[in-house]
């Protein structure tokens, strides 16, 4: 079980780190509508690869367990962002008119890891900001850690939970918790204890919380006016909140022979992942004092809330699921692989200790 823990622990990590490959902002320097507009499409991708790792390896098996009975697993789903989520289209986000670029098509955080095109940023002709899309990571493969426990309840019916304490990870945390259900209807089939296999039907719901600190400063090569703001402590707190909501409701069957139980599952899976700025965020703003010669500044007035920020919702993917997988079973000890296919296709595997 340390053993299990360790692991654990270092895929947790390893995802908290994925999501700090979040740490190009420039873009937040455009308008606040435009800025959101473009994390959105940028993050989307892992953000659905993780909304559908957390749907992935709640059940081995449909049989549940026998009241009293339970079983302690560790284990990791593995969202997949296809092809088509490597990349974004400017023209297709509703950007404002301020917002000019030299090429529509740019990397999402799952993309190549190189720079995307030059955008512009410009009110009443003079240009305010001036970046690059963030680059992508060249990573396809979002992984979700778990540690689940199910426990055999009267009247052929099984709860399942996991749940994952917040974890400090560098500067950032990360913290998970789901709660399922899994309840036979073989049980009501005449002759049913003499039955090679078993039907369930299964639902569960998962939540991931991560808090990811970002940094946004002023531009060097543009003019500081600030009055109220320190440049160095008064853009300390910047955060990137992500919260990713799953849910899985599934018919499942397996045949359940002495060694090995061969199962699948196929339902109904949808995911959702909001996310939120906090802190205090340095935009530029235009200095009309002279008409005939206006100009860029960083001023009070460009200084922006997290919460003034639009909010942010990925509604992700929903739509039907089906996955297949086998379970080893040596004395108490379980060992299980399955495939899911769906519109973010997911591996899972895990280890654990099953009795009755």
């Amino acid at each position: 079980m340390k053993r299990s823990g360790a692991v654990l622990y270092l895929l947790l990590f390893f995802s908290s780190l994925s999501f700090s490959q979040f740490d190009n902002t420039d873009f937040l320097r455009s308008a606040p509508v435009d800025a959101t507009k473009i994390v959105q499409a940028y993050i989307a991708p892992w953000a659905n690869a993780f909304g559908a790792g957390l749907n992935g390896g709640w059940y081995n098996t449909a049989k549940p367990h026998k009241f009293g009975g339970f079983d302690i697993t560790a284990g990791v789903s593995v969202g997949m962002v296809p092809s088509s989520g490597e990349t974004f289209d400017l023209s297709t986000l509703g950007l404002s008119s301020n917002i000019t670029y030299d090429s529509k098509i740019t990397p999402t955080v799952a993309g190549i890891d190189e720079e995307g095109p030059n955008v512009q940023y410009t009110v009443g002709g003079v240009k305010l900001a001036e970046f690059n899309t963030p680059p992508g990571s060249d990573w396809k493969y979002m992984p979700v850690p778990s540690l689940q426990v199910g426990i055999g309840l009267p009247f052929g019916t099984e709860i399942k939970g996991r749940f994952i304490p917040k974890i400090d990870i560098g500067d950032g945390d990360l913290s998970l918790w789901g709660v399922g259900l899994l309840h036979s209807i073989t049980q009501y089939f005449p002759g049913n204890e003499m039955l090679p296999f078993d039907v369930s039907l299964f639902g569960g719901y998962t939540k991931l919380n991560a808090n990811v600190p970002i940094n946004l400063a002023p531009d060097p090569s543009v003019v500081w006016n600030y009055s109220t703001y320190n440049v160095a402590t008064s853009f300390e707190d910047q955060n990137l909140g992500i919260d990713i909501t799953s849910l899985n409701v599934s018919a499942v069957a397996s045949l359940n022979l002495p060694v090995v139980t061969f199962y699948g599952g196929m339902g109904y899976s949808k995911t959702k992942t909001e996310i939120n700025l906090e802190g205090n965020f340095p935009t530029p703003t235009l200095n009309t004092t002279i008409p005939s010669s206006p100009y860029a500044e960083y001023a009070d007035k460009g200084v922006i809330a997290g919460e003034k920020f639009p909010s942010m919702e990925i509604k992700n993917f929903s739509g039907l699921r089906a996955n297949i997988g086998i379970r080893f079973k040596l004395s108490v000890v379980t060992i299980h692989f399955d495939y899911t296919r769906a519109q973010y296709n997911i591996l899972s595997s895990g280890l654990g200790l099953s009795f009755r």
